[in-house]
């Protein structure tokens, strides 16, 4: 066993369980910068791992009552088989170095579109936040029952399908790119079940790309073992404290770590990844609180809670 690797497992673990993201999108980059594994043994592993992983999270979430069952049918019936092609199609691009460059290059893109795609779902929230405020303006609460959620089949099926194909191929997508289409179609839908439904229908997706992996992938069994008695307590301690506990900086923290991954992943030299990682920490804060203005909410998380407790105060 990797002491190491079981370490940095769990607080990846942790994150998945907190936020339902970063399982593949942090640790098959970590096997192959810092770990020295092969790109397509990393994918391999990482599935496996997460199929054993995923549901114990997904346990939590059923307690939780957060998980949507119909999103979880529809988002199956098209991730599952998709999942499964996605290490078909990976093997079709060749053996030896050419496959292992594939692998690489093909996660390195997902990992910049997935970091960019958490920007894009920060905002979403914002936008949805600010909507709901305003419908309960206009009404007062007992004219304003919660809705029911109107799933929409085809669409879904299709984004179970891109994403399946996606993690079949890089083991990326299942908690970032999924969530993100999925606020996108319900940005009704309340951000505890975004993350318990993601986590749920994410089980038996990775299953299906991690029985491919096990056929024709390059699934290292020491590798797996290592993540696994990090990961799943990690896990378990992120989802009970997913109803609790603010995600806001894990999210800023893991779209760095995305974007900076997946630029060395596709080569960047370190002078660029500097000058690219400095630009967003820079330019990133303001721009956020440009949005929070334009949504109407003051420019930081904490002065919005400062006067929320302003006006709780005001009001006893």
């Amino acid at each position: 066993m990797n002491i190491g690797l079981a370490i940095v497992s769990f607080f990846i673990g942790m994150i998945v369980g907190l936020t339902g993201m970063g399982g593949g999108a942090l640790m098959t980059p970590v096997l192959v910068l810092f770990f020295g594994v092969p790109p397509l043994a990393a994918v391999s592993s990482d599935l496996v791992a997460a199929a054993v992983m995923k549901p114990f999270g997904s346990l939590v979430h059923f307690r939780n009552g957060t998980v949507h069952l119909g999103l979880v049918k529809w988002l199956c019936l098209g991730s599952v088989p998709s999942a499964f092609c996605g290490v078909l199609v990976t093997r079709s691009l060749g053996n030896g170095e050419r496959l292992q460059a594939a692998v690489k290059t093909s996660l390195g893109v997902v990992l910049v579109i997935a970091s960019f795609a958490l920007i894009v779902k920060a905002y979403l929230a914002l936008v949805q936040r600010a909507r709901r405020r305003a419908a309960s303006e206009d009404l007062p609460p007992a004219d304003n029952p919660p809705e029911t959620l109107r799933v929409r089949p085809l669409p879904t099926v299709v984004i179970g399908a891109v994403g399946g194909l996606i993690v079949g191929m890089t083991s990326v997508g299942s908690g970032s790119l999924i969530i993100i289409s999925l606020i996108m179609l319900y940005p009704r839908l309340q951000a505890s079940q975004l993350v318990g439904t993601d986590l749920v229908q994410a089980v038996p997706l990775v299953m299906s790309a991690a029985l491919g992996h096990l056929l024709f992938g390059d699934f290292q069994l020491a590798v797996t073992t290592s993540l696994l008695i990090g990961s799943i307590p990690g896990v378990l301690l992120g989802a009970t404290l997913s109803a609790r506990a603010p995600g806001g900086l894990i999210r800023r923290a893991l779209t760095l770590v995305l974007l900076a991954s997946g630029l060395k992943l596709l080569g960047a030299s370190n002078l660029t990844l500097g000058a690219v990682l400095l630009a967003v920490v820079l330019l990133g804060p303001p721009l956020w609180m440009l949005a929070r203005r334009r949504q109407g909410f003051p420019p930081t998380a904490r002065q919005e809670a400062k006067a929320a407790r302003e006006r709780a105060s005001t009001a006893i």
